[in-house]
Formats: structure tokens, C-alpha cells, sequence
């Protein structure tokens, strides 16, 4: 290893780009977080991916409650079949 180093013409290099996952901090209740952690656990799975997991199924269109309108869309349908 050398005594001193010449940095003067370095150059900084490209920063890397993150893919598709972005670090936030977050507060979570103490007994949801346990939860999770449990789950995790028995699951095998790290505690973060069911976080993420619950927040993709929350904002799912397909889990979403069955309004008056869808409902009725699929009454009309029903009827109409039979």
C-alpha cells in the first residue's frame, strides 16, 4: 500500500441506478411489526417482502370492495344470462 494517493484527476463514476426498490423510513406500529415479523418467521419469508406483499394486495384494483355500481354491472350480467 502506498504513503499517499494522487486523487487529483479522478473523476467520480456513474451512480448506480436502484432497480425497481427505493429505501424509505417508516413508522409502524410495535404490535403490527411483530406481527409481520412473526409471519415471517413461520413463513420463511423476511418480514419487508410481506410488508410489501400486504401493501401490493391493498392497492390491487382486483381486491378492491365491491362497489354499488360493480355490483350491479355483474347482477345485470347475471340476469341477462340467464
Amino acid at each position: 500500500m502506498k504513503a499517499e494517493y494522487d486523487f487529483s484527476s479522478a473523476k467520480r463514476g456513474a451512480p448506480i441506478e436502484p432497480k425497481g426498490k427505493t429505501r424509505i423510513t417508516i413508522f409502524l406500529d410495535d404490535d403490527v411489526l411483530a406481527a409481520f415479523r412473526a409471519r415471517a418467521e413461520e413463513s420463511g419469508k423476511g418480514y419487508q417482502t410481506l410488508i410489501n406483499e400486504a401493501l401490493r394486495a391493498a392497492i390491487a384494483t382486483e381486491s378492491a370492495p365491491v362497489t354499488v355500481e360493480t355490483l350491479r354491472k355483474v347482477l345485470r350480467e347475471e340476469l341477462h344470462a340467464a
